[in-house]
């Protein structure tokens, strides 16, 4: 799925609470790219909608038709960092190119195979597969453009138009999708007929971006991170920032629950509903439907109510639209339970993107969008493949209410990671004021002679004079800096009070490498510098705290003495 994402809600209505408007439209290149990414989307979920339904004509089994999301699902999975991290490493134009080219060729094979009736279970999972690599790698490099489309105070605009797109997709293209696979006599046609439509959609993406004259927002004049230390660096920094943790919780647990509806709702919709295509098409719109709503109403909604009351409601009205899934087989009941469900689904996924997209600094964002997304598919794959395999081995509605008592039972252990609680920090990119210390050259030492930038491991010391009265305060504040530290790219920290002086505090902490010392630096933003200010203030003296640099001394072996 190229475009559809679980952020498909207006993600920054908390810095801007009034309803968006269609100024970003104006400009021209953002127009294209809505259009664009608009029809491609439709492009998507019709695709969605006939490559299930052709599973269910394919085979019988609940397992297999289930495991088409979680082949949708798992390339985020398994490719979440990597995609975070070559975004924010590789010019974004040229990445999004490729795998656009990517999933263009990936629909039109599989286009071709099904058109010739080459087509078997395992082959369409196998191409929804390699569909489904390329959207994974494309998402959030797509995601991470958009401030580089529009200006800043049309960033809120913007994100909302975006998901009134998806949305708008989510409502019609599933069942366009139905209503085509209907209009052929053989499923086969008319699943083909859906596949070429949507690669041909991959082209005027492409279109689109290849007109695109790219003038990066921010260009550091350090050398580029390899993808490794990238992705290392992504990881060190959700592990100390517990804002995104808590949402990176709730966005693995809601969608492996509800990904119950989303895996089992073709096999209710042919065995518990005797419908067809155009049946399924309409029970996927309606969830499409409601995510529409969910787009216009979310920002109303949350000026009402706080993150934790909208993530509690929508989990306990989905904990109903289970059941109602699992044991009220008529449509009349079930079309308005998934309208309801569309419009929470897309309130919660788009309240848990906001908090991501606030809890990080810019350096930082693709990749924790990875990671987010990794999480969120992540959630949905191993849920698809546990309620597909309890589907076969009982029934639909056990696996169905199974999932929905699941979801009710984990809702207590979950409610304490909090969204959104508390101020927003302020992610401003904070300019050094001092220049960085220069390495010295000695005379022997070739590790700094031939490529000092690359030297380490770096310690950084601090020494601080704190009197007794501070004491306290200067702990507290300096446990809070060690996050700070250690998200920026520290292996290792900590603070030592001197055992004969106890006015004399050092903090030390170390960097993988000089270069790693010089990137933390440009990673400061305002929230950071507000907390290394307060540590500073409670230093007693007229100078600021002393500050030394020492790269590790590697052993060099001495040249033996020339007797010659």
């Amino acid at each position: 799925m190229p475009f559809e994402t679980p952020n498909t809600g207006p993600t920054v209505a908390v810095a801007n609470p009034a309803p968006s408007g269609f100024a970003p439209l104006r400009i021209p290149l953002f127009r294209d790219r809505w259009i664009a990414s608009t029809v491609s989307s439709v492009g998507t979920w019709m695709q969605d909608t006939a490559g299930t339904w052709l599973m269910t004509s394919l085979t019988a089994s609940p397992l297999l038709v289930a495991l088409m999301q979680t082949a949708a699902s798992l390339p985020v999975l398994l490719l979440g960092l990597l995609a975070g991290a070559t975004a924010d490493i590789f010019d974004r134009r040229k990445l999004l190119i490729f795998w656009q080219a990517w999933m263009l060729i990936s629909v039109a094979v599989l286009a071709l195979l099904t058109f010739i009736g080459y087509i078997t279970p395992w082959a369409l999972l196998a191409f929804t597969f390699l569909l489904n690599i390329g959207s994974a790698m494309n998402n959030p490099a797509w995601q991470a453009i958009v401030p580089e489309l529009v200006p800043r105070e049309l960033i809120p605009d913007s994100v909302s138009l975006n998901a009134a797109s998806n949305n708008i997709a989510r409502a019609v293209g599933p069942a366009l999708g139905g209503l085509l696979v209907a209009a052929f006599q053989r499923v086969y046609f008319g699943a083909g007929a859906v596949f070429l439509l949507n690669a041909l959609s991959f082209a005027g993406v492409i279109w689109v971006l290849f007109n695109w004259k790219r003038t990066p927002l921010f260009k550091s004049a350090l050398p580029s991170e390899r993808i490794a230390g990238s992705i290392l660096t992504g990881l060190r920094y959700v592990r100390y920032a517990p804002e995104l943790q808590a949402s990176l919780a709730r966005a693995f647990t809601f969608p492996f629950f509800i990904s119950a509806i989303w895996a089992l709702l073709a096999v209710v919709a042919k065995k518990d509903l005797n419908q067809g295509a155009l049946g399924y098409g309409i029970l996927n719109g309606s969830l499409g439907a409601g995510a529409v709503m969910g787009a216009m109403l979310l920002p109303r909604v949350r000026r009402r109510f706080t993150a934790d009351q909208i993530i509690a409601f929508a989990t306990f009205y989905d904990v109903i639209t289970l059941l109602i899934l699992a044991f009220a087989h008529y449509p009349s009941v079930i079309i308005p339970a998934l309208i309801l469900s569309g419009f929470v689904w897309t309130s919660t996924m788009s309240t848990l993107n906001t908090s991501v997209q606030l809890s990080v600094p810019a350096w930082v964002q693709a990749r924790a969008l990875g990671t987010y997304l990794m999480t969120f598919q992540g959630g949905m794959a191993l849920g698809s493949v546990l309620w597909g395999y309890v589907a076969e081995h009982t029934s639909t509605s056990v696996a169905l209410a199974v999932s929905a008592i699941g979801l009710a039972i984990t809702y207590p252990l979950t409610r304490s990671f909090h969204i959104l609680k508390g101020p927003i920090p302020d992610h401003t990119p904070f300019p050094a004021r001092r220049p960085a210390p220069q390495p010295a050259f000695p005379d022997g030492d070739p590790q700094l002679a031939d490529d000092p930038i690359h030297a380490g491991p770096v310690r950084i010391s601090i020494d601080y004079c704190i009197p007794a009265e501070n004491y306290a305060e200067f702990t507290h504040a300096i446990h809070q800096l060690r996050k700070v530290r250690l998200r920026d790219g520290a292996i290792r920290w900590g603070i030592y009070r001197d055992a004969i002086n106890p006015e004399h505090l050092n903090e030390t902490f170390i960097m993988e490498s000089w270069l790693d010392f010089l990137r933390s630096r440009e990673r400061i933003t305002a929230a950071d510098e507000a907390i290394r200010a307060r540590v500073r203030a409670l230093h007693k003296g007229d100078e600021s705290p002393r500050a030394t640099y020492q790269i590790y001394a590697k052993e060099i072996t001495p040249h033996a003495p020339d007797h010659s």
